[in-house]
């Protein structure tokens, strides 16, 4: 029998492409540019500007100016970029327990493109329970 192993960086990333395809082609046209990267946990500065401690607590970053706070008056914008983190994925879908790995990446990736819109995290949780 062979070793199971855990997901790949590039698992995780084939499984946030699939999420995004899913999603409809109207929302996607909107997110704009959003770039994606999937890395293995947030780098400790990311972590201290966000007071957090521990790395596992972050499985997900928006990074750029939301498209509410978009001006076309701005010099260049940076490229937003959402962050998934593999090893706070897989510790969360592991602690769980009762959801598939593919729903909780579409999830994390949902709800950090959320921020791209200008949503808070309370407008998104609001979305996600009436959309389930």
């Amino acid at each position: 029998m062979a070793p199971l192993l855990a997901p790949s960086l590039d698992d995780i990333e084939a499984l946030a492409r699939a999420a995004w395809a899913a999603l409809p082609a109207q929302f996607r046209a909107l997110a704009g540019d959003v770039v994606f990267r999937i890395e293995e946990l947030a780098d400790e500065e990311t972590l201290a500007e966000l007071d957090i401690e521990d790395p596992f607590e972050l499985t997900g970053l928006y990074s750029g100016v939301d498209l509410t706070r978009r001006s076309i008056s701005d010099p260049a914008p940076a490229i937003p970029f959402v962050f998934l983190y593999r090893r706070a994925i897989l510790d969360e879908w592991i602690e769980r327990g009762d959801v598939d790995l593919g729903e909780l990446v579409a999830h994390v990736l949902v709800h950090e493109v959320g921020h791209h819109f200008g949503l808070s995290d309370d407008d998104i949780d609001a979305l996600l329970d009436a959309a389930d």
